[in-house]
């Protein structure tokens, strides 16, 4: 099965140049959906990623994606 990932372009806490690449090394078959994901409380006070249907939220970018790899099926 393919991995679902999506990531907000307009989090101020994620960098979409960095975290894509890390992204896709994290889970190569994933399918990276970038955009508005109207999480717009949460996603203003921390890095977010959407992971097969789970919000995963972080301090940092990094801190995020430590997080998600919990969810890579």
């Amino acid at each position: 099965m393919v991995n679902d990932i999506r990531v907000c372009d307009k989090c101020k806490h994620m960098r979409m140049k960095t975290a894509v690449p890390k992204l896709q090394k994290l889970a190569p078959d994933a399918e990276i959906k970038v955009g508005c994901k109207s999480y717009c409380g949460p996603c203003s006070r921390f890095a977010f990623i959407f992971i097969n249907g789970r919000y995963v939220t972080g301090k940092t970018e990094d801190e995020a994606i430590e997080k998600a790899s919990k969810y890579v099926k």
